[in-house]
C-alpha cells in the first residue's frame, strides 16, 4: 500500500517550521522517520503535510552537563539512536541510555531512527519512553507560543499518545545523570535480538552503604504506557508488588500470563542487577 497524497516541506529554520506546523492543522514532524513512514504506507496516519525537520541547524547534539539539576545527558531531536549509542559521555554520565539503547531495534533502523521521536511517538513498546520516565527526565518542546518542559511523568497520556500539542515539536530530551550511590540495570525478551520486546525491564536503585534507600522499576510493552513502580518497602518480593500495580496486556506477540510470567522472572533478577552495579559504584568512589 501507498501512502495517501500529501504536501511537502522542508524548512531551513525552526521558526519557518513552527509557523507551517501552526498554520496546518492536518500536518506531521518528520524526524527520522521509522515509526512515521510505516505508518504513511499502511494508511493509519495520512497527514496533509509532512514538514521535515532534518535540514533544521543545531538539533543533532548529544551533549553532557554537570550544573546542579541539570547534570545529565541532552539529546536533541535529529540525533540519531547510534549516534547516542556511540557517545562514551553519555553512557558515563547516564548508563541507562545505552544500556536501553543498545535494545533498540536493528542497527539499520538505529541509524536513521531518532531517541526524540522515539519518545514522542509514545509507544509502550518502545524502550526510550520508559527509560526517560524512570529516570524522571523531560522533553523541551517549541511552538510559535514559545518554549516549554514536559516531566516525563506528564509526556504519555495514552497509547501512542503524548501530551505534545499539535503546533509543538521536541526540540531535545533530558536524562538525569546517574547520582553517587545508584545504580541501574536492564533487560527484555524478545523474539530475536531488536524485536520489540515481550517485556522489558529497567531498574533504578539508590543506596546508602549497604542499605537500598530507593528503588524504581520501569516496565515496557506490559501496559498500554510505559509504567514506573516503586518497590522500596517491598525489596523482598517485588515482582508481586509490581504486577499490583501493572496490567499486562494480550495481543498477537504475547498473552497476558505470559508477560506476568515474564514480570515475575526480570523483576527480581533486573533489581538485584542494579543493586550491585550501586554498590560496585560506591566502592569505585572509595578512594585506595
Amino acid at each position: 500500500m501507498k501512502p495517501a497524497p500529501f504536501a511537502y516541506l522542508r524548512p531551513a529554520t525552526l521558526e519557518e517550521a513552527l509557523a507551517a506546523l501552526a498554520g496546518e492543522q492536518g500536518a506531521k514532524v518528520l524526524a527520522g522517520g521509522q515509526s512515521l513512514v510505516p505508518l504513511l504506507s499502511m494508511r493509519l496516519a495520512a497527514p496533509s503535510m509532512l514538514i521535515d525537520i532534518n535540514a533544521l541547524p543545531d538539533l543533532g547534539h548529544v551533549t553532557t552537563s554537570h550544573e546542579g539539576d541539570a547534570t545529565g545527558v541532552r539529546v536533541g531531536a535529529l540525533a540519531r539512536h547510534a549516534h547516542v549509542l556511540a557517545s562514551d559521555e553519555a553512557a558515563e554520565v547516564q548508563p541507562l541510555v545505552r544500556m536501553a539503547l543498545s535494545h533498540v531495534a536493528h542497527p539499520t533502523i538505529r541509524n536513521r531512527g531518532t531517541t526524540v521521536g522515539s519518545l514522542v511517538h509514545a509507544d509502550a513498546a518502545a524502550e526510550m519512553p520508559m527509560v526517560l520516565r524512570l529516570l524522571e527526565g523531560s522533553v523541551d518542546v517549541a511552538s510559535v507560543r514559545g518554549r516549554r518542559t514536559i516531566p516525563a511523568a506528564e509526556l504519555f497520556a495514552g497509547p501512542l499518545e503524548s501530551t505534545l500539542a499539535h503546533d509543538e515539536i521536541a526540540v531535545e530530551a533530558f536524562f538525569p545523570a546517574l547520582a553517587p550511590g545508584a545504580g541501574v540495570a536492564f533487560e527484555e525478551i524478545a523474539r530475536r535480538h531488536g524485536d520489540y520486546a515481550l517485556v522489558g525491564v529497567a531498574a533504578h536503585v539508590e543506596t546508602d552503604g549497604d542499605t537500598v534507600t530507593r528503588a524504581r522499576l520501569g516496565y515496557l510493552s506490559v501496559s498500554d504506557v510505559p509504567v514506573v513502580v516503586d518497590v522500596t518497602a517491598a525489596l523482598d518480593d517485588p515482582a508481586s508488588a509490581a504486577l499490583a500495580e501493572l496490567e499486562p496486556v494480550d495481543d498477537i506477540h504475547a498473552t497476558a500470563d505470559y508477560r506476568a510470567h515474564l514480570v515475575r522472572v526480570l523483576t527480581p533478577r533486573v533489581l538485584a542487577a542494579a543493586t550491585d552495579h550501586a554498590r560496585s559504584r560506591a566502592g569505585e568512589a572509595i578512594p585506595s
